[in-house]
């Protein structure tokens, strides 16, 4: 791990010496009661019973919230994070104190220093999903090899955007002597462009984690000497313009405060106005500037401007070459959300040039 860095993770839970426990035994209405006065629960006996005890606040809550618009879906999700973060796990030796718990690893590799310590369940189930992703690895269709993730680092569970920048790609007949990757997060699509023949790819990212994850999978390989990384953001540290600039940014406006992973979803109101200020400063004449987008935004309320329709109409620095649309693929037919937008949703590339 890069020492230099520090990562984020799940910061350990101080609660109170006197605290209530949830086992098969409790009963689940005074538990709930417990967690909206604002008290912690410790899970014990079994590591299923944190699961249990969310299936029944999940429950409560749906007598509670409609849960339909995509407003109430959001309102719906705060109530739950509220209750549900209360829940709490003990770890010793690293290891899970309850029964039929899984192994994490990142207990050991995240707190080298912390053996024993107390965490909240949906915390320790994202690490657990975590650590099955990063050890067995993923498959990206648009890649040769599985990518590994890192804990809290943002990787693409839909490919639509991947196909349509990787058929760009295979077209594109520009110089490949470099391509700067602002956003890089697990660094697909870095990997993608040296698989198409670009020489040097420098990435940007304002995630810890993704600066520690991509930098240990690329280890002393031939691919860590073609990709060199930067915590920063938007440009970071390079200084030198590029053929070609890629930018994955967020789908979705967010006002409030942006921590971790949401990033890697909402942007501010300052987000595109400074990228497309210094991308204007870092493309070379004749080079080409790429953004992955969506209409997600458009279709589901949240706001009706788009950014890079108002950069092209207002902001002068640069026009449009082509857009590529393509239709996002049905939901699974598993989730409980309602999805319908999904069926109106379109990822998008956007190849721009200087005026």
């Amino acid at each position: 791990m890069n020492s230099e860095i520090k990562v984020n993770k799940p910061e350990p839970i101080s609660v109170p010496k006197e605290i209530a426990i949830f086992n098969r035994e409790a009963d689940v209405k005074s538990t709930i009661k417990t967690l909206e006065a604002g008290n912690y629960v410790l899970i014990t006996e079994f590591y299923n019973n944190g699961a249990v005890l969310l299936k029944e606040i999940q429950y409560h809550l749906n007598k509670t919230f409609a849960n339909k618009t995509f407003k109430e879906q959001r309102a719906y999700r705060a109530a739950y994070h509220k209750l549900s973060n209360l829940i709490v796990i003990e770890i010793e030796e690293h290891q899970l104190v309850v029964k039929k718990s899984p192994n994490i690893g990142w207990f050991k590799k995240l707190y080298p220093d912390t053996s024993d310590f107390l965490l909240t369940f949906p915390q320790v189930q994202g690490l657990n999903s975590a650590w099955q992703w990063y050890e067995n690895g993923i498959t990206i269709p648009v890649l040769r090899n599985k990518i590994h993730p890192f804990y809290g680092t943002y990787f693409p569970t839909r490919f639509e955007h991947l196909e349509l920048f990787d058929n760009w790609l295979k077209r594109y007949s520009g110089p490949k002597k470099s391509a700067i990757d602002v956003g890089f997060g697990s660094g697909v699509l870095a990997l993608q462009m040296i698989k198409h023949g670009f020489q040097k790819v420098f990435g940007t990212d304002t995630n810890p984690n993704a600066i520690v994850g991509l930098t240990e999978a690329m280890g002393t390989t031939k691919l860590s000497r073609k990709v060199e990384l930067d915590f920063g953001s938007l440009f970071g540290k390079w200084s030198k313009p590029s053929e070609l600039i890629v930018f994955n940014p967020p789908w979705l406006p967010e006002k409030r405060n942006i921590e971790n992973l949401d990033e890697a979803i909402y942007y501010n109101d300052a987000l595109f106005p400074d990228f497309f200020k210094a991308a204007k400063e870092m493309l070379l004449p004749e080079g080409k500037l790429v953004l992955i987008f969506s209409n997600l935004a458009q279709i589901t309320g949240l706001t009706k401007s788009h950014p890079i329709e108002e950069e092209l109409a207002k902001g002068g620095r640069f026009k449009l070459e082509r857009c590529f649309n393509k239709n996002v693929k049905k939901a699974s037919d598993k989730t409980k959300r309602d999805l319908e937008h999904r069926k109106n949703e379109e990822v998008e590339l956007w190849i721009l040039t200087h005026i």
